[in-house]
């Protein structure tokens, strides 16, 4: 499987957990628990989360949320 595509499906994943979990703002933002990433999705949000041009954003308290241009 390609690498690029990969990364790919694994953050359409988290995308689609969070916005089930209602995160879709900074104020609405969930844990991983909260949005119930499976073990896997949990370690892929370091590399996922926060970039300047990512879907997934971090909080300073760890929970997160998908960035308004992104969903």
């Amino acid at each position: 499987m390609n690498s690029l595509y990969f990364e790919e499906t694994i953050q359409d994943r988290i995308k689609k957990k969070l916005l089930d979990a209602g995160a879709t703002s900074l104020p609405r933002a969930v844990t991983p628990e909260e949005s119930n990433l499976d073990v896997q999705e949990r370690n892929w949000l370091v590399y996922i989360a926060g970039g300047l041009f990512s879907g997934v954003k971090k909080t300073k308290d760890k929970r997160y949320y998908v960035s308004d241009g992104n969903q």
